[in-house]
């Protein structure tokens, strides 16, 4: 009889320690935490698992939902692209994934969120430096604008497109950057791209592709200061895969966040936007110290069972 007690208490625990598996861990550090969206917890859907709103977690702050975006997108698409349709820039909740622990991923196909505060996130561009991190995996790329397939970015919605944002190549190459808008006397050359440039807003991105449907951490760090500050890469680690040097200007003037695309695209939607998925999004307010980002990212790889 005790044995069949014993027998019974293992498989309770075990059931409960499966059903909790989005019970996700307090993060190690909080300060300066402005913005975390986690698909396990408050994914407001409609239709089905068609995903209406994403909440902060962080509270007190002007950042609370991020809402779909209908505006754009019963217009004539671009060239060669699908007639979207009022509602098709939901993206989709994913339940209970195991690759990750078990826990919940929304799926963006050339779908968006937007956080409708117009100057929430000015400052991290403008000399507070920020870092982010997130749970992500891509998918195969659709045509749109070459080598930009964003899933997040704050970038103004027209010239000078002030702001920063994480993307994929064409080939799902990792890349990111962030741009102040300011030419500060340097010329472009002639026929350089218009994205990046290495003195202004330089690209900084992955020798190679990310594997598709696999999960990954990435993160993007920007230092503090109204001068010159590094800018960072890392994937799975904190080791950056990528390093320079970018010029800040403190009068930059960003705008709305949108997770799933670079900007609040009304006037192409879907047409610069990544095709995978998100669980976790995280950006802090400051450039987090190399310890806290370590314990940090260390904290989310045990969460999502990133190795």
């Amino acid at each position: 009889m005790k044995h069949s007690l014993i027998t019974l208490s293992l498989t309770i625990t075990s059931l409960c320690l499966t059903a909790n598996a989005q019970e996700v861990s307090p993060l190690p550090v909080t300060k300066g935490l402005l913005l975390d969206l986690n698909a396990n917890k408050d994914v407001e859907t409609e239709d089905g698992n068609r995903v209406k709103s994403w909440k902060n977690q962080i509270q007190d702050n002007k950042i609370d939902l991020f809402v779909k975006q209908d505006e754009g997108r019963d217009k004539k698409p671009k060239k060669n692209r699908p007639k979207m349709g009022i509602g098709s820039g939901r993206p989709t909740l994913k339940k209970d994934v195991a690759a990750i622990g078990g826990n919940n991923t929304l799926i963006f196909e050339e779908q968006e969120l937007i956080n409708h505060n117009e100057d929430a996130f000015d400052h991290l561009t403008q000399g507070s430096g920020y870092t982010w991190l997130s749970i992500i995996c891509t998918y195969k790329q659709v045509k749109g604008k070459p080598d930009v397939n964003s899933f997040f970015g704050n970038l103004t919605n027209g010239k000078p497109y002030a702001g920063f944002w994480g993307n994929f190549m064409d080939d799902n190459r990792f890349w990111l950057g962030t741009r102040t808008g300011k030419d500060f006397g340097i010329k472009r050359k002639k026929g350089a791209s218009p994205l990046w440039h290495q003195e202004l807003n330089p690209q900084l991105i992955t020798p190679k592709p990310l594997e598709e449907k696999k999960y990954y951490l990435l993160m993007g760090r920007m230092g503090a200061g109204t001068e010159k500050v590094d800018l960072e890469l890392f994937v799975n680690s904190t080791t950056p895969v990528d390093k320079k040097q970018l010029p800040i200007d403190p009068k930059a003037n960003p705008s709305k966040m949108a997770v799933g695309q670079e900007r609040d695209a009304t006037n192409h939607p879907g047409w610069e936007s990544f095709h995978g998925e998100i669980s976790r999004l995280l950006i802090f307010e400051r450039p987090l110290t190399d310890g806290e980002l370590t314990s940090t990212a260390n904290a989310l790889k045990a969460t999502y069972n990133i190795k």
